[in-house]
């Protein structure tokens, strides 16, 4: 994890987000955290999202907060805000930094070229 990459990495997660594909969504997010000191996840296109998908951002959460990294959820749609109200959880909550924000992001300096985005279908 000592040389993470700076720029915001996106991460697409489109269809259902359940016990058969949270595993497959949590080894992304889980790799694109090593990887990058911020990282972008995007649910616009979950269609639905249990408890196991609930899981893999928490989890996501810890990991960022344990390694100093930025996790930020953007696009939660009806199903995965209906979730995080049902359980409690504030949305807001989870668009917070996992971490210290990056040194080059308080310096003004300028960012690395953004990374390709990992779309990851976890639905059928």
């Amino acid at each position: 994890m000592a040389d993470r990459v700076e720029s915001p990495f996106p991460v697409r997660v489109r269809g259902e987000v359940d016990a058969d594909t949270a595993p497959r969504t949590h080894r992304e997010l889980t790799r694109a955290l090593a990887e990058h000191r911020e990282v972008v996840l995007d649910l616009s296109e979950v269609t639905f999202m249990d408890c196991a998908g609930l899981r893999v951002l928490l989890a996501a959460g810890e990991l960022a907060d344990r390694t100093g990294a930025r996790l930020v959820l953007r696009g939660a749609g009806r199903p995965v805000a209906r979730l995080l109200e049902l359980t409690g959880l504030d949305l807001a909550g989870l668009e917070r930094p996992g971490g210290p924000r990056p040194r080059a992001d308080r310096s003004g300096a300028p960012r690395p070229r953004a990374a390709r985005p990992r779309a990851v279908r976890a639905g059928r």
